[in-house]
């Protein structure tokens, strides 16, 4: 079997390192899957979900926010400003986030705000429809 080595690093922990046989990540215009082997490249991500595929046949799931990946030799680096487990997720919190964000972007807000907002209401979707699935 195939296999590469993935590393999945936020600002305060790694969330992830093992062997897999397939990573999906976000984009900002849709997902990528990187098999083993894949071209040499580095990557901007969105914040969204990701699927892991390890060695073993598990699939682990998480939710991360924005930043980059490099593809180099068949070893993959993932570092982004968040990671999160599904059962680490507050429901909750995640609905009151959304209602938040979505309250913010119907007032009137300079640009920065704008995209802050809309990046919070993002996150918060994503949260939610990841503790969905649990």
């Amino acid at each position: 079997m195939n296999t590469f080595y993935l590393r999945v690093v936020s600002s305060d922990k790694v969330f992830f390192e093992d062997k897999v046989t397939r990573f999906v990540l976000p984009l900002e215009d849709g997902e990528m899957g990187i098999l083993a082997h894949h071209e040499n490249m580095v990557i901007a991500t969105s914040i969204g979900e990701i699927r892991i595929t390890t060695a073993d046949g598990r699939t682990v799931t998480g939710v991360v926010g924005e930043g980059f990946t490099q593809i180099v030799n068949n070893r993959v680096v993932m570092i982004v400003d968040s990671a999160e487990k599904p059962e680490d997720i507050d429901r909750v919190r995640a609905k009151q986030a959304k209602e938040r964000a979505e309250e913010r972007l119907r007032q009137k807000e300079s640009l920065k705000e704008y995209k802050q907002t809309e990046a919070s209401l993002a996150r918060a979707l994503t949260r939610l429809k990841v503790t969905e699935k649990i």
